[in-house]
């Protein structure tokens, strides 16, 4: 049932409050090397190791794909984590923070951008994430489609025989992560803002 009480039309799938829960129990499953094909900027970059909060108030896509993945740091440490890629997005607001410790305290990192300034858009999104939380409606949902064979969103694929998800048209409101990486082929932020304080406050 839908937040109005009425049903789904036929073909499309509707969850609420932590919807992409089962993101985080896939990756857990077991940790498999990416196949990317030409495309999609995948996290090729070794990772700092810490993870890092993403938030939106509104998210919408054409296009979603899922599997599980592995970064890896400079130091060789594995984080296995779902990836999660996402065609043409269209993003209310973005926002992005770090906690990182300095000789004097913990400096939180903060990029924020849309809100009032505008809508921001973004192609090819890439995260590489721990955790997702939000409400989320899904059209033409396909779970457990072999990952060598996704094709919502170009160039991104796993390995054959490999757990996979994809989705058609995606929104989410109320987005919540904790993401290894992110990368993208394109974005387009309007009203951008970088902000570095110590001791200063994170997304959520």
């Amino acid at each position: 049932m839908s937040r109005t009480g009425r049903r789904p039309p036929e073909g499309r799938t509707a969850w609420r409050k932590a919807a992409l829960v089962a993101l985080p129990a896939v990756a857990a499953v077991a940790a498999m090397s990416v196949g990317m094909a030409e495309g999609v900027l995948a996290s090729s970059f070794a990772v700092s190791g810490k993870a890092f909060q993403v938030s939106s108030g509104r998210l919408s896509s054409k296009g979603l794909a899922s599997f599980v993945d592995v970064d890896r740091s400079a130091g060789g440490d594995q984080h296995p984590g779902a990836l999660l890629a996402i065609g043409d997005a269209r993003l209310s607001d973005l926002c992005q923070a770090a906690r990182v410790e300095t000789p004097v305290g913990t400096v939180v990192f903060k990029l924020k951008a849309g809100g009032r300034a505008g809508e921001i858009a973004v192609r090819n999104l890439v995260l590489h994430s721990q955790d997702l939380s939000g409400d989320a409606e899904f059209g033409d949902v396909e779970i457990g489609r072999d990952a060598s064979t996704l094709d919502r969103v170009p160039g991104v694929r796993g390995e054959p025989g490999r757990f996979g998800l994809q989705a058609g048209d995606v929104t989410v409101t109320g987005v919540r992560s904790h993401a290894w990486s992110a990368t993208g082929g394109d974005f387009h932020l309007k009203g951008l803002t970088l902000d570095v304080s110590l001791n200063g406050r994170a997304c959520f």
